[in-house]
């Protein structure tokens, strides 16, 4: 007899196959754990600082040449041997510094910044470093030394490096009758060449070293989208977690209308009238002139909740008068423990004024 194949249905059911929560999202961005990728940063920073070079270039190639050439003056200056020789050399280096290369870090910084709060918002978190004791565990680190994503980025580092090095290459070869050329020209044209073609050389490398980048933060991007997605019966955990359990939440409502049905029901012995349809609906009215500035509904319902608060009010020999249009208006226009609307003054007095005529002629 052959056993027929089941299929266990719960299995499909894990697949995370639902994009991430915004409580998944920030639980995740606080752990530390973002789509970003580093060679965007750098690729940025890269190009920032040629720009920045190529637009302060000059001034600092002069603070260069000003610095040797007062160094040079200084050591050939009786001054030299004295005891705060190094004052004079260490104020020109730092000026040099604070003049030129100081601006030159400043901005490669804040792009720098600016590159990483976009990739990954601003967050302040202290879980990557905290200690884990699994992290010193020799057969994890092998595992990640050794996994799939730590070979991967091995083959993107490859592919980067023979890339780049393949622009290198096609620039140099381009280059080669110029760089022959160079013997005949002055040393100052010859340096002035010979810069102007590394820089345009490192500006082509970086702008490639930036596409690169673009498409491995693409990947990453996804790749994170990818490995936060969640399945259907983790969503229903987190809601029943956040929200509560829907069937509690039922049930508690539940239990709410009776206990507010049970106070409605008592209250209906208190009343001075109920008014009915006369089989669908029922409301009971109250009115104390000392203490109630109109009457107040003290109960209604529809259905079985309407018999049931004719009953009690037979019980209580409550007067039951019948009228159709003062009851659905009341029915639809007014809650429980609330006093009736104004235009509704005439009709309900009438109504109280005929309860009232009953009671005395009895």
């Amino acid at each position: 007899m052959t056993v027929p194949f089941r299929f266990d249905l719960q299995f499909f059911g894990e697949e995370r196959t639902e994009p991430a929560t915004p409580k998944k999202r920030n639980k995740t961005r606080n752990e530390g754990k973002v789509a970003k990728s580093q060679d965007l940063s750098a690729s940025v920073v890269l190009i920032t600082g040629l720009l920045t070079i190529n637009s302060l270039g000059g001034k600092i190639w002069d603070d260069l040449v000003t610095l040797f050439k007062e160094s040079m003056r200084y050591i050939a200056s009786p001054l030299m041997p004295g005891d705060g020789w190094w004052f004079r050399p260490a104020f020109m280096a730092g000026k040099s510094l604070l003049y030129g290369w100081l601006p030159l870090g400043f901005i490669c910084a804040l792009f720098a910044v600016i590159v990483l709060v976009y990739q990954v918002g601003f967050v302040i978190t202290t879980k990557p470093f905290e200690i884990k004791l699994d992290r010193f565990n020799p057969i994890n680190g092998l595992k990640r030394i050794f996994s799939l994503r730590t070979m991967f980025e091995l083959a993107k580092g490859m592919l980067k490096a023979s890339l780049l090095l393949g622009v290198l290459y096609a620039a140099l070869r381009n280059e080669r009758d110029l760089m022959l050329s160079i013997i005949g020209f002055s040393l100052s044209d010859g340096v002035m060449t010979i810069m102007g073609k590394i820089w345009d050389l490192a500006m082509r490398m970086a702008v490639f070293l930036f596409i690169i980048a673009l498409a491995d933060y693409a990947y990453q991007k996804w790749e994170f989208e990818k490995s936060i997605k969640m399945s259907k019966q983790e969503i229903k955990e987190e809601y029943k977690q956040s929200e509560g359990d829907p069937l509690i939440k039922r049930r508690i409502r539940q239990k709410q209308r009776e206990l507010a049905r049970q106070r409605m029901m008592s209250d209906v012995p208190k009343a001075d009238v109920v008014v009915t349809n006369p089989t669908h609906i029922a409301v009971a009215i109250q009115y104390d002139q000392q203490t109630m500035s109109a009457p107040v509904i003290v109960a209604k319902g529809e259905g079985f909740i309407a018999q049931k608060i004719k009953d009690i009010a037979a019980e209580h020999d409550v007067p039951v008068v019948e009228n159709k249009p003062l009851a659905r208006a009341l029915m639809q226009r007014v809650e429980v423990g609330e006093s009736i609307p104004e235009e509704l003054y005439l009709a309900v007095a009438e109504v109280l004024a005929f309860v009232y005529r009953l009671k005395k002629s009895a």
